[in-house]
């Protein structure tokens, strides 16, 4: 679930922490990774239960609005359709995703409802809602790219709902444009013969899970030497004049080169390169480019790249 880009960006978080310390310590930092992963995790399944959240709050509304003292004909007989939502159900009846946020305590829209009720008012008066109540027949599709819908239009772009993520952890907010891309992927990719909702698992299999500890470690290990190549192999920029981030980008890199022979040279580069738009200079990437290009030949000429199977050098 979590890319393999996302994995790189925080493995590049984790070294500059590492490089400002006073007293770096390895395993420090390969927790704090995990750590770090988990966290995107707790947002993708809060993300995820803030819809449940939305139906809970939804039934609410209704059985007020029909025990009120001059309740209308529309308040007293409402359509249901947004709590019986086919998945909105379906995620509402995952066990497993309510034990893991028990588990890592993260029930916050059990206890901060405002932000529950503030979405759902914004939900209720759109544009989106209101066509989806319009529809005369229910169906699978209807209901998934309602939630798809308003998912996009309404909760992801929530100014009020990001503030609230920030506030309770900083690092959420670098991770917020990921996780709603992947919940959108899921929600796309659910099929009505699908029993229930499944919760992907953080990583997609046990190689993305090593992926991240090996290129944090052999990178943190080979770090003076990655530096001595990335000497004099700067076009027209001294050392000094590199930014931290750029520099790590292209040492981690270059840990790709020499230390994952299954990952073809040009991913890597081209990650990096992508990585370096997200977090670094607008010209980063055409820096990276070069650089990498350029040591990418040293490499191979001096026998310091090695790469199984055709095709990945």
């Amino acid at each position: 679930m979590i890319t393999r880009r996302h994995i790189r960006s925080k493995v590049m978080q984790s070294i500059y922490a590492f490089s400002k310390q006073d007293k770096p310590v390895y395993d420090h930092e390969e927790k704090q990774l995990k750590e770090s992963q988990e966290e995107f995790y707790d947002l993708y399944c809060l993300m995820l239960d803030l819809l449940t959240s939305l139906k809970e709050h939804a039934e609410e509304y209704y059985e007020i609005s029909r025990s009120k003292h001059f309740a209308t004909p529309e308040d007293k007989n409402p359509k249901l359709k947004f709590i019986h939502n086919d998945i909105l159900l379906r995620l509402s009846e995952n066990e497993g995703l309510q034990k893991y946020i028990q588990k890592r305590k993260i029930n916050y829209w059990q206890v901060d409802t405002f932000y529950v009720g503030h979405l759902w008012e914004k939900i209720r008066v759109s544009t989106i809602y209101n066509e989806y109540l319009r529809q005369e027949e229910a169906s699978f599709q209807s209901d998934k790219d309602f939630i798809i819908k308003i998912f996009k239009a309404i909760i992801a772009p929530d100014e009020k709902l990001q503030d609230y993520l920030e506030d309770k952890n900083l690092t959420w907010m670098d991770d917020y444009p990921w996780v709603n891309t992947a919940i959108i992927k899921r929600l796309e990719s659910i099929k009505k013969k699908e029993i229930g909702f499944k919760i992907p698992s953080l990583f997609k299999n046990t190689d993305d899970e090593v992926f991240g500890r090996k290129l944090l470690m052999n990178t943190l290990e080979n770090i003076e030497a990655f530096t001595d190549d990335l000497k004099g192999n700067t076009p027209n920029w001294d050392l000094e004049r590199i930014t931290d981030i750029d520099a790590i980008l292209i040492k981690m890199a270059l840990c790709e080169f020499s230390h994952f022979p299954s990952i073809p040279m040009k991913v890597s580069i081209n990650e990096y390169v992508e990585v370096a738009k997200e977090y670094s200079t607008p010209k980063s990437g055409y820096f990276i480019n070069g650089v990498l290009d350029k040591l990418s030949k040293i490499y191979k000429k001096e026998g310091k790249m090695y790469k199984e199977g055709r095709g990945l050098q």
